[in-house]
Order: C-alpha cells, then sequence, then structure tokens
C-alpha cells in the first residue's frame, strides 16, 4: 500500500518562502514520478512541478523560476522550495506519485500554503 506524508505547508507573507516534503512509503520510488499539484478555493487541481525517475523536470508556467522540486532517493523523499511566494500561490499542496508500470497514482493528504499579501 503506498503512503505520502506531506510536511511543510504554513501561513507566510507574500516574497517569502517556504518548503514542502513529502515522504513515501510502499512504493518503487527509485523508478517512480513524483511532483506536486496545487487546488486553490473553488479552482481545479492543478500541476505545480513533477519530476520523473530519470531527473526530468517539469513546471508550470505560473512559477517557473521560483519554485524548485528535488528528489532524494535514499529517503524516498520529493521537496518543493517554494521562494517570493505571491497570494496567488495560495492553495491546498498535495504530493503525487505515478507508477508507470501499474498505471497507478498516489495523493499525499495535502497541505496547506497560503500567503498574505
Amino acid at each position: 500500500q503506498v503512503q505520502l506524508v506531506e510536511s511543510g505547508g504554513g501561513l507566510v507573507p507574500a516574497g517569502g518562502s517556504l518548503r514542502l516534503s513529502c515522504v513515501a512509503s510502499g512504493s518503487k520510488f527509485d523508478i517512480s514520478t513524483v511532483g506536486w499539484y496545487r487546488q486553490a478555493p473553488g479552482g481545479q487541481r492543478e500541476l505545480v512541478a513533477t519530476q520523473t525517475a530519470g531527473d526530468i523536470r517539469t513546471y508550470a508556467p505560473a512559477v517557473k523560476g521560483r519554485f524548485t522540486i528535488s528528489r532524494d532517493n535514499d529517503k524516498n523523499t520529493v521537496n518543493l522550495q517554494m521562494n517570493d511566494l505571491k497570494f496567488e500561490d495560495t492553495a491546498v499542496y498535495y504530493c503525487y506519485l505515478y507508477q508507470r508500470w501499474s498505471d497507478d497514482s498516489f495523493w499525499g493528504q495535502g497541505s496547506q500554503v497560503s500567503v498574505s499579501s
């Protein structure tokens, strides 16, 4: 059973930084695609960043240059460093893991990130 446990959300002023972390268990983490999505109030869940097993990173245009995704395969962890946060980054952020061989997706519990203007 794959489980994803997130940590690191909170409230910061605009221009501040936060780091989200997600620890995975029960998966072949090192050969999975991992990433982060977010869902703002009244909005749909949208991609923030992903990183493949081959270290190809993809970012949403709205966060490119401000957010950095990284993974530590030894610790089964994926991180999202968020700098220069804007009010519009306020959302619940979800950790994501995709197992290509089984075509299964898994989600973390969600972490609230709130940016005050």
